[in-house]
């Protein structure tokens, strides 16, 4: 059975290889990599590892519904560039899977720091994906191809596409959970603190139930937590970490 792994890229030159190393040994993978428009040597580092490199206008849900698009195998996974696979978890994958009849699933998130409160703040946002059976973005979604494709992919969206993505997943069948399988940079929450970033993910994640517009809630984003300038911070997640 082959697996596309799908990787969405902007500006990960101090990330990129830990990620795809291990992706680029395995047989069964067929390793993807889409770049958004990046000003570093990304594209040039992922054709080390991959021949299937591709280049799109930048935005996650154009640069995994491209990779999708260019993917052959039977199973999608979408992985951050930061994140990286522990052993064991593709295999995992497939079985659990097949076995549980599942649609497509994640894994629980680790996050890269030794701090206690990364740790809290990782199980709480695997109970909390695990009991609304909505899965972030940075804890590996993956899916069925044929049921990727019958949902037409990843909304166009400027933020927050994964989750309207498996808001109509959960609806076509059973998700399933992985209880260890990768381990995320904990950049993200760095780089403007880590109360101030779940704050503002939580106040975001509310007013997207609330249906207020996609494009406010990229302003309001990149308001509260200065656009994407996590791409620049150089933490690197390692094997060694878990």
């Amino acid at each position: 059975m082959l697996i596309s792994v799908i990787v969405p890229t902007l500006n990960e030159t101090a990330n990129l290889p830990v990620t795809l190393r291990q992706l680029a040994e395995r047989t069964d993978v067929e390793l993807i990599v889409v770049d958004g428009g990046s000003t570093d040597e990304t594209v040039a580092l992922a054709r080390e590892f991959t021949p299937y490199v591709f280049v799109s206008q930048p935005g996650a849900a154009h640069q995994m519904n491209m990779g999708a698009r260019h993917a052959t195998g039977d199973i999608l996974l979408f992985l951050h560039a930061d994140t990286f696979l522990l052993a064991g978890a593709l295999d995992e994958m497939k079985r659990r899977i097949i076995g549980d009849g599942a649609v497509g699933g994640a894994f629980d998130l680790q996050i890269d720091s030794p701090r206690r409160l990364f740790k809290v703040l990782a199980q709480l946002i695997n109970r909390r994906a695990r009991w609304l059976r909505l899965p972030r973005g940075n804890q590996g979604i993956f899916v069925w191809r044929q049921v990727f494709e019958q949902l037409g992919g990843f909304p166009d969206l400027p933020i927050l596409e994964d989750r309207a993505f498996v808001l109509r997943l959960r609806r076509t069948g059973r998700l399933t959970f992985i209880a260890s399988g990768v381990i995320a940079s904990a950049r993200h929450w760095q780089v403007n603190g880590l109360f101030k970033t779940v704050l503002a993910r939580w106040c975001l994640a509310t007013l997207f139930f609330l249906r207020v517009s996609p494009q406010r809630l990229r302003r309001l984003h990149d308001h509260w937590l200065g656009g994407d300038t996590a791409a620049d911070t150089k933490t690197v997640p390692l094997p060694s970490s878990r």
